[in-house]
């Protein structure tokens, strides 16, 4: 059904808000009225602030009404993870760029100053903003040449999660860090607010070892995975108190791959995507969401199992750092014989592979084994029991009843008989179990 405005007055203006909200919702997602004009929103009274694990907001004014934000393309040594740096594309010295919040009905002006060698241009990933706004360099406007700086603004005329990303010769470009998260806040919110409402943007990189900047060209053999640009054991934790609503943002930029994120001790729902809120009547519980290339998912649940709860990326060699693939398969090879066989050619080499790769990290920390310059082992760091074996897009979910702050609380203390251990005789006396 159309209406007019003139329509609308005669409907009443309460019943006339909801019909234009349902009019407009059926396009695009959006709940505000594009025509009108709209206080910006504040945050802690409008929304509650995301937090960007290892990243940060971006700053901004607010200038006759307008929300007005700055974008510096630039080259940054960047740390993915202790060992481990490269020069990389960065949107304000960050890799990735700082997360553009706001919220629906904003008006929003974003300057962009080329600081790079290349020209560029930054496409607003999802959102629908005027053609010329676009950002895809030659199609919407012409590139923005070093030493430039142009100016994007629009109304956000809807809510969600969103990403940025250079949109000329993207290949090259996003594939060195020209990329971040943008998320839009309801003007309404049709639920309960989170407590904690975290935002990640994962992708991956190919670093070879000893080298310092990403390779571009690469097209399958992706050895870097990250989380908000950084690999574990790099990677932050979140951290909640039981009980506290949490929600999850996943956007990613990856060149070429999907990422099955996966979420111990909790299931959650699935809440949204780029296209819009999911209605609570179709959400779907889960485990695991699968987070496509140029897409984003949101996730919620209730932190109610206190722990550290491991958070990754369930592609095995997506929790892998500086994998190489075209190895030859070294499982069930005596190690011994190995060294025998190799010992007058290179006689510190050490037989690594032969029973898998999960000790590769402690021969490491331990001084038993080298890695190349600027590289990292493959699998972890030390956790509070063992030796962590995973890398790469993982990180720790760590929830506690009792938090003075939500600082990083340091490893959980298992309560007593809630811990795995080594059976006892007498557990397998009393069990019947026969080894």
């Amino acid at each position: 059904m159309t209406i007019s405005r003139r329509d609308g007055l005669k409907l009443g203006g309460a019943a006339f808000g909801a019909a234009m909200a349902g009019a407009v919702t059926r396009a695009n997602g959006q709940t505000v009225d594009p025509t009108r004009t709209y206080s910006p929103g504040v945050a802690e009274q409008d929304y509650v602030p995301v937090i960007t694990p290892n990243g940060s907001a971006l700053p901004f004014e607010i200038v006759e009404n307008t929300k007005v934000f700055h974008l510096i393309a630039e080259e940054v040594d960047h740390v993915f993870a202790p060992g481990l740096s490269a020069k990389c594309w960065s949107y304000n010295g960050q890799v990735h760029g700082p997360t553009i919040e706001a919220v629906e009905g904003d008006a929003v002006r974003i300057y962009v100053t080329n600081k790079l060698k290349a020209p560029t241009t930054v496409h607003w990933h999802g959102l629908i903003v005027p053609s010329g706004m676009d950002g895809v360099g030659g199609l919407s406007q012409r590139a923005i040449q070093p030493g430039e700086t142009f100016k994007y603004e629009f109304m956000l005329r809807q809510h969600g999660t969103f990403m940025y990303h250079s949109h000329h010769d993207e290949m090259t470009q996003m594939a060195l860090g020209l990329m971040g998260l943008f998320v839009v806040h309801p003007r309404a919110p049709a639920g309960p607010r989170p407590d904690r409402d975290f935002a990640y943007l994962l992708s991956e990189w190919h670093m070879r070892p000893g080298t310092y900047r990403p390779d571009p060209n690469e097209m399958t053999d992706f050895n870097v995975l990250t989380l908000n640009g950084k690999c574990f054991p790099g990677t932050a934790p979140l951290v909640a108190k039981t009980n506290d609503r949490v929600r999850i943002r996943f956007g990613n930029l990856s060149a070429m791959d999907h990422h099955p994120m996966h979420l111990h001790g909790h299931t959650f729902n699935v809440t949204e995507t780029d296209g819009g809120p999911i209605s609570e009547t179709a959400q779907w519980p889960e485990t695991t969401v699968l987070v496509p290339t140029g897409s984003t998912r949101t996730i919620e649940f209730i932190a109610d199992n206190p722990g550290d709860w491991a958070m990754h990326c369930h592609m095995t060699h997506h929790v892998m750092n500086q994998m190489g693939h075209d190895l030859p398969n070294m499982i069930g090879l005596d190690p011994q014989a190995m060294q025998a066989l190799t010992a007058s050619l290179l006689p510190r080499a050490m037989a690594m592979g032969t029973d898998g790769m999960g000790d590769m990290g402690k021969h490491i920390a331990m001084g038993h084994m080298a890695v190349p310059e600027n590289s990292i082992p493959m699998v972890g760091a030390q956790g509070p029991h063992d030796y962590i074996t995973m890398g790469g897009m993982f990180t720790i979910l760590k929830v506690r009843d009792q938090l003075d702050s939500y600082d990083d609380p340091g490893w959980y203390q298992a309560p007593d008989g809630t811990m795995a251990t080594v059976a006892s005789d007498a557990d397998l006396e009393r069990d019947n179990i026969q080894l």
